[in-house]
């Protein structure tokens, strides 16, 4: 077609039919609204983290809470493994080891403070997520499962070792967050208050944890990379054929995991102040891989409630004493028999909001007919023209 006959169709001005009728405004009350009712619930939960010292700062609360948050940290990372990529692994601990190792190694040996040691744990588990993610992640379901459980094994094994890690015993002495000539250990005192060192710490890693670790992924999981980590999840050749690089896609994910898990290793490593091999066994990557199906693959307040039932349960069942390992796989045995999808899947409906009728669209009674206009616009005439001068 010629440049005339370009510019002709170009001049129709063809425009959409304008809709029928208006389609009504969504929901947006808390309990008319799915997003609208998870937001207050967000905001509920961090009421609850803010008044939680006030109600109980004792050593034991502040540090079973905290290293609770940190497990919501560590599962909120696998999730974008498993629950959005779809990616087995058996492994993850690994990355955590990595970021627990890299931190202690360069506060005590090197004796950065630990914010300074902050960017090297990121880049160290992207090189590690890397390294292992390149040449594996071609791999499908039960071989990739079973090499990123080798990974871990391996890490451990190299951590148990080396000199630099402290061998089988670890390294002791890992110092609290500071800042210039102040730190976590001098405390706080806001309004006359006093918020001593496990306060402030708690605090800290509770920030970390719903900016970077609950909010972050979620905002991951909504954008354009997170609709690809979920086609590859569903399937896989499919989302190839679409045009989506499913191997970026995969690795990218990986990666995210990994400095997720790394950042989560460093808080531990501050939280503990000392870390050995022994912390980093294939049962802990199983029992994270299990919180994150038991909450609800995918589902952001599934893997939350599956990090705090996996990590406050044995706790909690303390005073059974010997009982309480047989009392929590129990209970895990009889989550999965009435809730085989989690606790909070990723496309549960709140039951009120089911029970709701949708409202239907407004009808017409008579649609008239689109008039015929017999008359050629001059644009079409130009077009007519100009493919009759060319025959």
């Amino acid at each position: 077609m010629s440049g005339t006959a370009t510019r002709g169709l170009r001049d129709l001005n063809l425009r959409a039919p304008a809709p029928l009728f208006d389609r009504p405004p969504a929901p947006r009350g808390v309990f008319t609204s799915q997003q609208g009712f998870l937001r207050a619930l967000g905001a509920v939960c961090i009421v609850l983290l803010l008044v939680l010292p006030f109600i109980d700062a004792s050593r034991y609360t502040m540090s079973i809470a905290t290293s609770a948050l940190i497990y919501v940290m560590l599962c909120m990372g696998l999730n974008v493994v498993v629950g959005y990529a779809g990616l087995l692994d058996l492994g993850y601990i690994a990355f955590f080891a990595v970021g627990a190792y890299v931190s202690g190694i360069l506060t005590t040996v090197v004796g950065l403070p630990m914010w300074a040691a902050l960017p090297a744990t990121i880049v160290c588990c992207m090189v590690a997520g890397i390294i292992i993610g390149a040449p594996t992640l071609r791999l499908r379901s039960d071989y990739l499962a079973i090499v990123t459980l080798g990974f871990g094994e391996i890490i451990r094994i190299t951590a148990n070792n080396l000199q630099i890690t402290g061998g089988p015993s670890g390294i002791h002495g890992i110092p609290t967050w500071s800042f210039g000539d102040w730190s976590f250990a001098d405390g706080l005192v806001i309004g006359g208050i006093e918020f001593p060192q496990r306060v402030l710490f708690y605090y800290f890693v509770a920030a970390i944890v719903v900016l970077v670790g609950v909010i972050g992924a979620g905002r991951l999981a909504k954008g354009k990379m997170g609709r690809a980590w979920k086609a590859v999840r569903d399937d896989e050749d499919a989302a190839e054929a679409m045009g989506i690089n499913t191997y970026l896609a995969k690795i990218s994910a990986y990666i995210i995991g990994a400095v997720w898990a790394g950042v989560a290793g460093q808080l531990m490593a501050t939280h503990l102040s000392a870390i050995s091999p022994n912390s980093f066994q294939f049962l802990y990557s199983a029992l994270i891989l299990m919180a994150v199906v038991l909450g609800g693959m995918g589902s952001t307040p599934g893997v939350i409630i599956g990090a705090l039932f996996v990590s406050l349960a044995p706790e909690l069942l303390r005073e059974f004493s010997e009982w309480r390992f047989l009392i929590f796989g129990l209970l895990l045995v009889i989550v999965m028999l009435f809730r085989p999808t989690g606790l909070w899947p990723s496309t549960a409906i709140l039951p009120w909001l089911k029970r709701q009728r949708p409202v239907p669209p407004p009808t017409q009674e008579f649609l008239s007919p689109v008039p015929v206009e017999d008359e050629v616009p001059p644009a079409a005439e130009a077009v007519v023209t100009d493919e009759e001068e060319g025959r």
